[in-house]
């Protein structure tokens, strides 16, 4: 008797494996003999069997992948029925893999196939591996590699390679910045190659145009001049001053000099690739020397980088600088950070004790904490500071997936050969290993629970926080290491077609929210919905910490492509608000203020009686968005109840938001306003005052404020739901305008005939961050340059 699939026993299970093998040789047996039918059916009794078993236990289903290379041989033999049989098999047997895994049948399953790519060949000039860098294939490129090391022969740098070898590193450096192709990509890869052909050689301008053309040439002189201009300024500050850090007036003045001269903003690119790779090898140049390039590097070329957009780039110079200046600082956090991520750490729960005091008491004594101090041999000091050098990670691993897995089987390699590496440097590989740890277990989730639209590609990048970000994040809010949730960070960016689909596409990240939120348990009062509350800049995006499955802190950011864009080139740029000042107090020389508009959150709320403040002031009629997945409707308070921890509200269930959520702040918001005040006149009218109030297109429904400071919906018997509102938080001119459209509404006034020109008018400047100060010269400059930096990169 066959057992019924709850009865069904382990050795069964492992028997399913053999039974499709046995099956279609069995069919087809059957079908030379003429029993067609009788196959069919015997098929069909099989399956029933195999389906309810295939969903009890998916662990039976190990042997998929032979089971189908056995039916596909066995195919192979029986004739062309007997292979139209066993495909058939295959392709149930995937069917049966991806329903057991949890798929959605409408979801890409390619991933189940894995497909063997094939490994570039390995390249290398002059020592120099540059395997996976496509752009390096080009003649160009390759002839400007031989020009440079014809003319570099014979010299060599203090760490005692040659000369060369930088030029190509810097080229290295900006391939991975710019296209794989294009000319002006090319040029720019050239350009950096060759930066040092005219001051360091006997080559000239002249022989650079004659064979690499003008444009290559024009980036030569550029990066000639600011190079030139930097030491002279460094050689009259070391004179007057005797080599003091600089102040915040002289780090302004000297970017906005630098600036000043630039025309292209891919001279400043090459010089950034330039100085990255001279503070990767800084360990070579004695120990004052060092901290004097790294504290001009952190207060001038870190600034221009962020404004720039390249925020990798930043971030990896941010941690070569605080290498240098702060190492045993550096040492702590970086040991701090690997306790956490560590989870193969026996001690892991002795060591998550709180950082904060030793890392302000060591910024109290500058000479304390400094390289010069660390040690007392120069070989030792060298020694360790390469060590640190060392453990600070290239910023492109977090640009290109491959890089970062080639990163870590070599790590991998080295730690089987018994080759020995410094505590740093391992500690560094964990923190790598454990965010694409992350980022792989979010792309499975995405890749099971959605679903491809053409248009709405869904892109997943990640990133580790700068130990010099997360240092000054500590000082500024006075808090552990284990309460910044940021350190380590998944984006999510969901394609909109150029807008559009940017009202679908907004839906998506609410989609994708829930689904992180089903993964990961989200961590209290981290959440912000900058979509529905943009910030004062315009910057929209998701925001919400979560415990990831090691059971740390991890930061995901959701966001359309569109707000991917303005966020990274518009007015929401970080470095609009997060740079507006510097402040040289501490000892690191200067340091980048953060500026209020930045550092307020909803975390930060002040708390009365259990309720964030800024609910405080919420009226009946205030306008809401009720979220439930990826739907987002229109909704109005209707009453408030215990201080404000608890809320009716009114749901217009035809009232689909997301338009609006796309176009926050944007345009006239009259017809929005008007569509929330006939809501809130509705109900007024109808008299509905309790909850399960309403009618087929509207209902009131009761909201409780939880601990993760968000209202959740209450059902008829007190049990919360995952369903939730935001409240929308209003600009002064908004509130002013949606009153006075509510109150025309309850009037039985034409909306139309409101006048609001002057609120309207105001918008374009009373919603820009107050803290940018727009009539700077550097950022004029840079919203002049960033323009045509992409469109010089990313257009032939």
């Amino acid at each position: 008797m066959t057992p019924s699939p709850a009865s069904t026993s382990a050795p069964d299970l492992g028997m399913l494996g053999r039974r499709l093998v046995l099956l279609p040789a069995s069919a087809a047996a059957s079908l030379v003999r003429g029993e067609r039918r009788r196959a069919r059916l015997r098929l069909g009794c099989v399956l029933e069997h195999v389906a309810p078993r295939l969903a009890l236990a998916s662990a039976a289903l190990v042997g998929a992948g032979e089971v189908i290379a056995a039916a596909a041989v066995a195919g192979g033999s029986g004739g062309a029925v007997h292979g139209a049989v066993a495909s058939t098999i295959a392709q149930l047997a995937v069917s049966a893999v991806a329903i057991a895994s949890g798929a959605c049948l409408s979801t890409k399953v390619d991933f189940l196939w894995p497909r063997i790519e094939q490994l570039p060949d390995t390249l290398v000039f002059e020592g120099v591996e540059v395997t996976g860098y496509q752009i390096f294939e080009d003649p160009k490129v390759q002839k400007a590699i031989a020009f440079a090391s014809t003319a570099h022969i014979g010299q060599f740098r203090r760490t005692g390679d040659p000369y060369v070898t930088h030029c190509i590193h810097t080229g290295k450096i900006l391939a991975a910045l710019v296209p794989s192709t294009g000319e002006r990509a090319i040029n720019t890869v050239v350009a950096g190659i060759l930066h040092d052909v005219i001051d360091d050689t006997a080559e000239n301008l002249k022989s650079v145009a004659e064979q690499f053309g003008d444009d290559v040439a024009s980036l030569v002189s550029g990066v000639s001049k600011l190079s030139y201009i930097n030491q002279l300024l460094r050689r009259h500050r070391q004179k007057n001053t005797g080599g003091s850090t600089l102040t915040s007036e002289e780090a302004n003045n000297l970017r906005a000099m630098l600036l000043g001269m630039v025309d292209d903003p891919r001279v400043v690119l090459i010089k950034l690739a330039d100085r990255l790779h001279n503070m990767r090898t800084i360990y070579a140049l004695p120990i004052p020397k060092a901290e004097a390039v790294a504290q001009e590097t952190l207060a001038v070329w870190c600034s221009l980088a962020s404004r720039l957009g390249v925020w990798a780039l930043k971030a990896e110079l941010e941690d070569l600088c605080f290498a240098v200046l702060q190492p045993q600082v550096f040492m702590k956090i970086r040991s701090e950070l690997t306790s956490m991520w560590n989870s193969t750490s026996k001690d892991k729960s002795m060591r998550r004790s709180s950082i904060r005091s030793d890392l302000l008491a060591s910024t109290k004594e500058v000479h304390a904490t400094s390289t010069h101090d660390l040690l007392s041999s120069n070989d030792q000091e060298q020694s360790n500071m390469e060590d640190l050098l060392r453990a600070v990670l290239p910023f492109d691993l977090f640009l290109d997936r491959r890089r970062r897995s080639d990163f870590l089987n070599n790590l991998q390699s080295n730690s089987e050969a018994s080759i020995r590496k410094p505590k740093i440097v391992d500690d560094a590989a964990i923190a790598l290993t454990s965010l694409a740890a992350c980022e792989e277990e979010l792309q499975q989730e995405l890749l099971i629970t959605t679903s491809y639209i053409p248009g709405m590609e869904v892109r997943l990048s990640s990133r580790l926080k700068s130990l010099y970000s997360i240092y000054c994040k500590m000082k500024r809010k006075r808090v552990g290491i284990r309460q910044v949730y940021d350190a380590r960070a998944l984006r999510v960016i969901v394609g909109d077609k150029n807008g559009a689909l940017h009202g679908p596409a907004v839906r998506s990240c609410y989609s994708i929210l829930d689904i992180v939120h089903r993964l990961w348990t989200p961590i209290d009062g981290e959440f912000d919905d900058y979509i529905i509350n943009p910030k004062g800049s315009g910057y929209q995006s998701l925001h919400t910490a979560v415990q990831a499955s090691d059971s740390s802190p991890l930061e995901v950011q959701i966001r359309t492509q569109r707000m991917h864009e303005y966020a990274e080139y518009g007015l929401a740029a970080h470095w609009l608000y997060k740079e507006s000042s510097v402040n040289t107090g501490s000892g690191m020389g200067n340091k980048i203020k953060q500026s209020t508009s930045y550092a307020s959150s909803s975390s930060e709320d002040e708390i009365t009686d259990g309720v964030p403040s800024k609910y405080i002031s919420m009226k009946v009629g205030h306008p809401v968005l009720r979220i439930d997945g990826n739907h987002l409707l229109a909704a109005v308070i209707v009453s408030i109840e215990k201080g404000g921890k608890e809320l009716l509200v009114a749901v217009r269930f035809t009232l689909e938001a997301s338009e609006d959520v796309a176009e926050r702040r944007s345009s006239f918001q009259l017809k929005r306003w008007e569509a929330y005040a006939r809501l809130h006149k509705k109900v007024t009218e109808k008299w509905w005052c309790a909850p399960g109030h309403g009618d087929w297109s509207t209902n009131l429904e009761k909201y409780t404020l939880c601990r993760d400071g968000i209202y959740h919906k209450q059902d008829q018997f007190g049990r919360l739901l995952p369903t939730f509102i935001q409240i929308i938080d209003l600009t002064e001119e908004e509130e002013e305008e949606y009153w006075m459209v509510v109150s025309a509404v309850f009037e039985g006034k034409e909306t139309s005939t409101l006048t609001s020109e002057s609120s309207n008018g105001d918008r374009s400047t009373s919603d820009l961050p107050i803290s940018t100060p727009l009539s700077d010269p550097i950022n004029n400059k840079v919203n002049m340059l960033l323009p045509f930096l992409t469109f010089t990169l990313f257009n032939v």
